[in-house]
């Protein structure tokens, strides 16, 4: 971490520089900042929590649960460094599943894994017909 002389820091990531970015107005002023400070986290942390309740639910709840880490990225330098954290590891991801090998690798468990699906499928046809597993009593 390098710090600049208006106090921003920096991570060695050539990206955006860690730290508040409230309006100066608000940072100039410790009371209206902490504030300031306590309002991005409640509405990050609201956030946060309808998308744990969306895990289960219908809805797109990890997409909630990033947002509600983006709301918090705006001013807190630990959301920042873990919203990095994460989207190097997407990155990273994505590479890996351009890998040729990787994809021959999972295309054949996939195939594999629908044959397995459909042998257990016939066998259940062919022993009890169309009934329900719930009616076999």
């Amino acid at each position: 971490m390098v710090a600049t002389m208006d106090g921003d820091r920096r991570s060695e990531d050539p990206g955006r520089p860690l730290g508040s970015r409230a309006p100066r107005f608000i940072r100039r002023s410790r009371p209206l900042h902490l504030s300031w400070q306590v309002l991005v986290f409640l509405v990050g942390l609201a956030v946060v929590v309808l998308g744990v309740f969306m895990l289960p639910l219908p809805g797109p709840g990890w997409v909630v649960i990033f947002l509600g880490m983006g709301i918090w990225a705006t001013e807190f330098v630990w959301a920042q460094l873990a919203l990095r954290w994460t989207r190097r590891k997407v990155a990273e991801a994505a590479q890996r599943a351009l890998d040729p090998r990787v994809r021959r690798r999972n295309i054949t468990l996939t195939v594999i894994g629908l044959v397995v699906i459909a042998a257990v499928g016939g066998w259940y046809l062919w022993r009890y017909g169309m009934t329900m597993p719930w009616n076999l009593g």
